[in-house]
């Protein structure tokens, strides 16, 4: 929830940061348009996933999607990403596609959980991305790399820039940081090539929405967020019934999008422990989500397959803690244009 809805005062102390926010986004774009700022190439394709607002559009299972559905083609990825919030610098290599992770504040808890999902592929964290990509290049020759969260980072060239919209964004959500959540204006929409609309099962983008993806010209298409499944703390798939009571725990940007997902799938979700997206739980607060488990009418706790990575590496006792596993899904058809995208 935007704060500046319920508080008036907020609202204007907010609208000139806003403004201000627009002013060095402006100015940094125009460099780069003009060519005063110079975006280095790599000498493979790339393929940026990003998005124009903060958060919650689902950008980590959409690149899965993308990797899983070139390497079914024979066509050999790598992924590299900034890695928000880890605890190292410099270019680091989070797998060569076989090691795993084994501390995922090394890297950040996206990267670490791309790398749990994704065997075979490697992949790299680095703030300086051309650094990072030449290393990938160096090291593996892959055919493709996949740019995580790239879109505002455009010191590296493209091939394509893939854009994600959550379905649930309303018009006051399309105001710039830190009076909305958008990242840049929405005119810089014209840099992306292709733009998808996410979780469409969840929410169905309202017209709005839909016009101002039509008025870019670009090809549009739609995503699902479907449950695949649930996993336990030790790794083995887990069946869970509906109508069960649960305690939801996340870190993420979308709680309401993840909440729903539960409840959709016929969970009764009785509390949510809601934290900071990106958080880093601490053992107390594990502890203390522990002891408040004996008062509440459930045994089970619910958690997003990207915090599960991080509370992994944590006492949780005698929890029953389960990750709810998604999978970004396309429809055939637009399935086939964003691989001819890619593929061109």
């Amino acid at each position: 929830m935007l704060e500046w809805k319920k508080n008036k005062a907020l609202k204007f102390i907010l609208l000139p940061l806003a403004l201000f926010y627009w002013g060095m986004v402006s100015c940094r774009n125009f460099f780069y348009s003009r060519g005063f700022f110079l975006s280095k190439k790599l000498p493979t394709k790339i393929i940026s996933v990003g998005n124009i607002t903060v958060g919650g559009t689902g950008k980590t299972p959409a690149a899965i999607f993308i990797v899983k559905a070139l390497s079914e083609k024979g066509i050999k990825c790598a992924v590299l990403s900034r890695g928000y919030g880890r605890k190292t610098a410099g270019t680091q290599l989070v797998t060569d596609g076989i090691t795993p992770v084994l501390d995922w504040r090394n890297y950040g808890d996206e990267p670490s959980l791309l790398a749990k999902l994704l065997p075979g592929v490697p992949i790299v964290v680095d703030s300086k991305r051309h650094r990072g990509g030449m290393f990938l290049v160096e090291n593996f020759k892959p055919d493709i790399i996949i740019l995580d969260d790239a879109f505002q980072h455009r010191s590296i060239e493209r091939d394509l820039d893939i854009v994600l919209i959550n379905s649930k964004d309303k018009k006051t959500d399309h105001k710039l940081l830190p009076y909305g959540l958008l990242r840049e204006p929405l005119s810089s929409l014209r840099r992306a090539n292709v733009l998808i609309f996410t979780k469409t099962n969840l929410t169905q983008p309202d017209q709005l929405l839909v016009q101002m993806a039509k008025s870019t010209k670009l090809p549009v298409l739609s995503s699902t967020l479907d449950i695949i499944g649930f996993t336990s703390l030790d790794g083995r798939p887990t069946s869970i019934k509906k109508g069960t009571k649960a305690v939801a725990l996340s870190a993420i940007a979308d709680t309401s999008g993840f909440i729903k997902t539960i409840e959709n799938f016929g969970i009764n979700v009785i509390k949510h422990f809601d934290f900071a997206d990106h958080h880093s739980f601490k053992q107390s607060e594990v502890d203390q989500i522990s002891s408040q488990m004996e008062r509440l009418d459930s045994e089970i706790i619910i958690t997003t397959e990207k915090d599960m990575v991080k509370i992994a590496n944590l006492g949780v006792g005698l929890l029953k803690i389960y990750s709810i596993d998604v999978s970004f899904n396309l429809p055939e058809k637009d399935k086939k244009t964003l691989l001819k995208l890619i593929q061109n």
